[in-house]
């Protein structure tokens, strides 16, 4: 295939796939595609040993790193707010809601269970904690950064050109696209509220087309509700130059996601997300489960600020995930994660370079049954 994207990064397909995971990125890498590492919730540790990995598995292929750096969040304003410092400022009765409901439901509580309150030193999403992992990564060899939220700050930018690495970042609406464009990103990830993880409410079908016209000659990568071949041939008919996926990765033979979820997901039907800021305090897509439902209740508190809800949920989430493999307990009920609607489709496990595979066929079907279409 040759777009855009394909001649930017020396790819075969354009098939941009987002994970946490550095065995789907390695095998998505391998396969001809692009892998992109997320690196939130990475330490500075596991980041250098995952990029490391990373690099060793797939030679001289091209991959990239994906940071959140909010242009807005609870103490924003001081860049370099410690993990503590946020945490003391958590309302005494959203931790008196987040003990009863673990107590409710009996998730055991585990000593090992960690958790951003764990980790002392500057705070998830913040300036600072951004700007070290742009370190670390910037010290390997990337072919591509992207900031999840927002425009990237002027100093990504600088650093990235003069790394000779490509910038992108996600936008919800053709205004967020056309901001980050005047910011001076290379691609533009156009993400519609189908996607997994942080979205905004306007579907693909609508979004794509809007943004594609709105940021030419720009490359846009469609996202949001892409994990088979016939969606990528629409992507790529409203004027994408490629695909971001992220969901289709989470059930892939080689994805870390908990079994316990993965198995929820398996069985899941695209009816089953929600767009829910009870994780991170910002809407994102996932999973609705006995979680999203108690913070949606009328009588419980509102989710917080990103990124205090996360730093204050996190511990309780470990405790949830490291419970839930008990059949029938109530952390089993609990248990969630940021999927798509997609996750209707995502009914059998199976290797990340077949997921590639598969795309690549159904999209050279699809393309040829609209050819022919046009015979007269």
């Amino acid at each position: 295939m040759k777009t855009p994207i394909t001649e930017m990064f020396d790819i075969e397909f354009p098939i941009v796939a987002f994970s946490h995971c550095r065995d789907v990125i390695a095998a998505v890498s391998r396969a001809g595609g692009m892998g992109v590492l997320g690196a939130v919730a990475h330490s500075d540790e596991a980041l250098e040993t995952d990029l490391a990995w990373i690099e060793d598995e797939i030679g001289d292929r091209p991959y990239g790193v994906d940071l959140i750096v909010p242009a807005r969040y609870s103490g924003s304003e001081e860049g370099g707010l410690q993990v503590a410092d946020l945490l003391a400022a958590v309302p005494g009765i959203h931790q008196d809601f987040l003990d009863e409901l673990l107590e409710r439901y009996g998730v055991p509580e585990n000593p090992d269970a960690g958790g951003w309150a764990d980790r002392p030193g500057d705070a998830p999403f913040s300036a600072n904690r951004a700007s070290h992992q742009m370190d670390i990564a910037l010290a390997h060899r990337p072919s591509l950064l992207v900031n999840a939220l927002g425009p990237p700050p002027a100093e990504m930018l600088e650093r990235c050109r003069e790394a000779g690495v490509k910038v992108a970042a996600l936008a919800g609406t053709t205004v967020h696209a056309e901001r980050n464009v005047a910011a001076g990103v290379d691609i533009i990830i156009a993400q519609g509220t189908e996607g997994g993880g942080h979205t905004g409410q306007i579907g693909s079908m609508v979004l794509l087309p809007e943004v594609v016209d709105a940021v030419h000659p720009v490359p846009v990568l469609g996202a949001g509700g892409i994990g088979r071949g016939r969606q990528m041939a629409a992507a790529m008919a409203l004027g994408a130059a490629g695909v971001w996926c992220g969901s289709v990765w989470l059930t892939t033979d080689e994805a870390e996601t908990h079994p316990v979820v993965k198995a929820k997901m398996l069985s899941a039907t695209s009816t089953d997300t929600l767009r829910s800021r009870s994780i991170t305090g910002k809407p994102a897509r996932m999973l609705r489960t006995a979680w999203t439902d108690e913070w949606d209740r009328s009588d419980t508190p509102d989710p917080l600020g990103m990124p205090l809800q996360n730093l204050f949920t996190s511990s309780a989430l470990d405790r949830i995930n490291r419970a839930a493999h008990h059949e029938g307990s109530g952390a089993e009920d609990l248990a969630t994660y940021f999927v798509g609607q997609i996750v209707g489709d995502m009914n059998r496990s199976k290797g990340a370079g077949q997921v590639v595979i598969d795309m690549v066929e159904e999209f050279i079907d699809a393309a040829q049954a609209v050819a022919a279409q046009l015979e007269f």
